[in-house]
């Protein structure tokens, strides 16, 4: 009797749909005007206030957590946002009031000092989901690049030492539920309902309080590095180069030989350069989707079941082995990462940094043109690489180059996209 008067308080806590708190602010996604769109308020400092499921911070919540309960952090501590707007203006563009072209991040999180000054005055607790700084970062290929003459410093965004001038954006993901489902041709009760299962009811809103419709997942963002000037993005006249990278630690920081994760990327930073330096822009967006968003457990995991199988790492068997251990080949799906080109404006990409059908596909379904593809050259291929890269052909992961037509070179004003 006892258990079940626990069970049926805990319940009562959460399950009051459409009586939010007395402070909260309901949102209107897809409003033009922050001020009636309403700020994203995942506190726990003040739960009155509250108008989303989940936290901020994603997975790093836990951390705050572990240093609340040390006594390292104060519970009810609210951030000093002093000082803290982006180091470069970005947007509002048409499409941040589109509710179909943005469902995963919010296009007003990194202004929120701003646009939302007069609630931030009432006592609200409202943090960013997203912060813009400018930053040099360095890479050894960059500067073989420079040695090779095929890049050249300019001392003013790529200077003699390789240090290469960028601005940079970190996005916190803010899921707008009803658009997440229509991305995913589900039913957002469906889609609550899985959520909800899926991570063992750690949030019991989703199935108890429909109507709040933001969810604070506790998954990892993304960065965003701009090469060039940001607002050429958005600009069709001026020629953009877009890299779209998904985490691969073992690669991208460790060099790793058994995939082309990071000779990819590092080529894609050349060509964002080299475009930047030639009157364009370049965009590398880094999503943390560490082993097609299976994890590095299951990565390696796969990576032993391929080795140790009868006749060693084939490439029929590649993706075979990856089901046996995970249920399916990949986890990525593409569907919301557009959302992030929406948000910097993007309606066309000149040169586009991957041959994946699933990325190109994803983004050119949502209204933005490609002009071209460009795969990696074969000489950054690691040998250990070669199976994967034949695996994924096989698999239709990746197509042919495709050049742009005569037309869609006119469109950009006769830049020569390919000089």
């Amino acid at each position: 009797m006892v258990e079940e008067k626990k069970r049926v308080k805990h319940i009562t806590l959460t399950s009051h749909p459409g009586q939010p708190g007395s402070g909260c602010v309901p949102v209107k996604w897809g409003a033009t005007d922050p001020l009636i769109r309403g700020p994203i308020v995942g506190t726990v400092t003040e739960s009155r206030q509250r108008n989303v499921i989940g936290t901020h911070s994603g997975s790093y919540s836990v951390y705050r957590a572990l240093a609340v309960a040390s006594g390292s952090l104060k519970p009810d501590h609210k951030p000093d946002l002093t000082n803290t707007a982006p180091a470069e203006p970005i947007g509002p563009y048409p499409s941040w009031s589109d509710p179909e072209k943005i469902v995963s991040l919010d296009p007003f999180g990194a202004i929120v000092a701003d646009a939302f000054k007069d609630y931030l005055t009432k006592g609200y607790d409202i943090r960013p989901t997203i912060a813009v700084t400018k930053a040099h970062i360095n890479m050894p290929e960059i500067k073989e690049a420079m040695d090779a003459g095929r890049l050249k410093p300019d001392g003013h965004l790529l200077l003699a030492n390789g240090d290469v001038v960028v601005t940079k954006a970190a996005i916190e993901p803010v899921w707008y539920l009803p658009g997440v489902a229509k991305r995913f041709g589900v039913e957002e009760a469906e889609l609550r309902r899985v959520l909800f299962e899926n991570t063992a009811g750690m949030f019991p809103e989703l199935v108890t309080r429909p109507d709040l419709e933001i969810l604070l997942p506790p998954i990892g963002g993304m960065t965003v590095y701009f090469f060039g000037d940001i607002r050429a993005a958005s600009d069709p006249k001026i020629p953009l180069a877009v890299r779209v990278h998904d985490e691969c630690n073992g690669s991208d920081v460790f060099g790793s030989d058994i995939c082309t994760c990071r000779p990819y990327l590092t080529h894609g930073i050349e060509v964002c350069i080299e475009t930047a330096q030639k009157g364009g822009a370049g965009l590398i967006v880094y999503y943390r989707k560490e082993g097609r968003a299976l994890g590095e457990v299951t990565k390696f995991l796969v990576y032993n079941a391929r080795k140790r199988q009868e006749g060693g790492d084939r490439a029929d068997q590649y993706f075979a082995r990856t089901e046996c251990v995970a249920g399916v080949q990949d986890m990525r799906f593409q569907d919301l990462m557009p959302d992030v080109l929406h948000w910097l404006g993007i309606t066309k990409i000149d040169k586009f940094v991957s041959m994946s059908n699933m990325k190109h596909d994803a983004i050119v379904k949502t209204g933005i043109k490609i002009l071209e593809r460009v795969s990696i050259p074969d000489s950054l291929i690691p040998a250990d690489a070669k199976v994967e890269m034949e695996a994924k052909v096989a698999a239709g992961y990746f197509s042919k180059d495709e050049k742009p037509t005569a037309e869609e070179l006119k469109r950009v004003k006769g830049r020569d996209l390919n000089e």
